[in-house]
């Protein structure tokens, strides 16, 4: 049964090597064109096939079949999905567990390995099933939904891998000297998988949000019900078969993995969250149901990702054209529905000093908005960067926060788009006393600059909102060296990863795998990091068996 694992083995040496060095590296090609001319004919051929039809799924409609997805292109998906019941869910997650658990390390790793390259071969199919899900545009459908997803499965096994197999396996000699004698025994370790893990996904990024906490249960022996965002149900559906498929063929239940999906007016998150048999949940989205879950699933581990206030402070800079036009991109990127997006940019009320000379704090905002309007003149680059705005209520959010401060820059709908749920970004202006406007999260492409007394000012107002509204990246922009030094502790106390004074074609919406910490679970953000050894070492125990050694 280790066979898959003999397979992988050296994509597992490779991204073992990468989470020690830290440095770059991706087992998965994010270029489109890299795959060639069949698998993206394909990919959208099969994507379309599964239109306005039963979603084909090994798995038993216990409670008949639902879905309502909608593009936020527009047309509705057509797709049902077998409704299983949350009593057969569990039943069959726990007569699949003992033959998944007692499977060694190598087996478990060789089946999501094979997953995980699976995966990467339907990338195209995902791509088109993300996009039309979430209102991703394509290009970032196939990399955030494919490729960068797959590396972050990847990682979550390699921790796994790494972890499980820092404990002794087979018999282990201990010898303790005790004055003429010596106190023999044998010892022997056994790694017990908690027991099912629930994992509940969001409705932005599916996939590259939850294969982190799917894969990080497959492997450490833990059967697994993925609960989908009722509004994105098939990048989860795509991936929970395609897994059972390996599973089966590797002979093993499929139920190892099972889908549960649910529907608005009938949620299945709580009851399952607090069911006695699941021992283990994972959940993005918002900070209330991140709350929810924290006071009500008591004795049990949960693994949280939220909402929070991502800053950025402007200082100083040496380059103000390419420090707005990099900001300009981080705020309309998928219109501004990343859990990385920056929300409040701070400003001193005075100006800051650049190339250009000095720019006082409007000349700062109406720079970014301009630069917002540079990158968004060409309709068909608009599109490709803001996408669709996936939730109807984001729009209702934008609409009403144009009365949060001064209107800086208004949203409007993206040229070209008609029929799509679209929204460009909305700046706007306020003190730093109005902060029952700026420091409330308003997801969506919601903006605002904040007037400051001066840099010291700006970068303890945005460490503060890190530290009590929570915050998963953090941004400034500086030409002051000490600044920039004593900025970084404080950062790093508020739990806030910190970039400095990026331009060009790095963001700091961007997360890579195998190198960046996505969340540090250091502040109200999350309280689990995405991927570290914390992540995956509370998925199972060790037991110790000791023995007197044989004379």
């Amino acid at each position: 049964m280790t066979g898959l694992f003999e397979t992988h083995r050296n994509l597992l040496a490779d991204a073992m090597k990468a989470i020690e060095e830290r440095g770059f590296w991706s087992a998965f090609s994010e270029v489109p064109r890299t795959y060639g001319e069949v698998l993206p004919v394909e990919g959208k051929a099969a994507f379309e096939a599964l239109l306005d039809k039963p979603f084909a799924l090994d798995q038993e409609a216990d409670d008949g079949r639902v879905g309502g997805e909608v593009s936020p292109f527009g047309p509705p998906l057509g797709i049902t999905y077998p409704r299983t019941g949350i009593d057969q869910l569990i039943a069959r997650a726990s007569a699949a567990a003992s033959g998944w658990g007692q499977a060694s390390i190598q087996a478990r790793c060789g089946v999501a390995l094979e997953v995980i390259a699976r995966l990467n071969k339907a990338s195209f199919l995902m791509a088109h099933a993300v996009e039309q899900t979430t209102g991703q545009a394509f290009a970032m459908a196939f990399q955030a939904g494919g490729p960068h997803a797959q590396d972050r499965a990847l990682e979550a096994v390699a921790y796994a891998y790494r972890e499980m197999t820092g404990i002794p396996r087979g018999d282990v000699a201990w010898d303790k000297p005790a004055g003429r004698n010596v106190i023999r025994l044998t010892k022997e370790f056994h790694l017990v998988p908690r027991g099912i893990g629930l994992v509940i996904a969001c409705a932005t990024f599916p996939t590259w949000n939850s294969y982190p906490a799917i894969f990080a249960d497959l492997v450490t022996g833990n059967p697994v019900i993925v609960k989908p965002h009722p509004a994105v149900i098939l990048p989860l559906a795509i991936t929970v078969k395609i897994a059972r498929q390996v599973l089966s063929e590797a002979g093993f239940d499929a139920d190892v993995i099972q889908l549960a999906v649910d529907t608005p007016e009938a949620p299945v998150a709580q009851t399952l969250a607090v069911h006695p048999a699941i021992a283990l949940v994972d959940f993005t989205g918002s900070s209330e149901f991140g709350g929810w879950l924290r006071d009500n699933v008591q004795g049990k581990p949960v693994f949280t990702e939220e909402t929070g206030i991502n800053t950025i402070v402007i200082d100083s800079t040496d380059d103000f054209s390419a420090m707005c036009q990099n900001i300009a991109f981080s705020l309309s990127l998928y219109s501004g529905q990343m859990c990385t997006t920056p929300q409040d940019i701070f400003v001193p009320r005075g100006g800051i000093e650049t190339n250009e000379g000095h720019k006082s704090f409007d000349e700062v905002a109406s720079g970014i908005a301009a630069a917002i309007d540079a990158l968004l003149a060409d309709p068909q680059r608009a599109a490709a960067v803001c996408g669709a705005i996936q939730n109807p209520a984001t729009l209702e959010r934008v609409a009403k926060a144009s009365a949060l401060g001064r209107v800086v820059r208004a949203s409007t709908p993206v040229s070209g788009q008609e029929g799509a749920r679209t929204a460009t970004p909305l700046v706007l202006a306020v003190e730093a006393a109005d902060e029952a406007a700026y420091l409330k999260e308003q997801f969506g492409p919601i903006s605002f600059v904040v007037s400051c007394e001066n840099a010291t000012d700006a970068i303890d107002r945005a460490t503060r909102a890190a530290k009590a509204k929570g915050g998963i990246t953090a941004a400034l922009y500086s030409r002051d060296d000490a600044l920039i030094d004593a900025a970084v502790g404080l950062y790093a106390q508020a739990g806030a990863p910190l970039s400095v004074n990026l331009t060009g074609g790095i963001y700091v919406n961007q997360s890579a795998a195998f190198s960046d910490f996505h969340v540090t679970g250091a502040n109200p953000a999350g309280n689990a990091c995405l991927t570290d050894t914390a992540y995956v070492a509370q998925r199972f125990r060790v037991v110790c068996v000791r023995r007197p050694a044989a004379a």
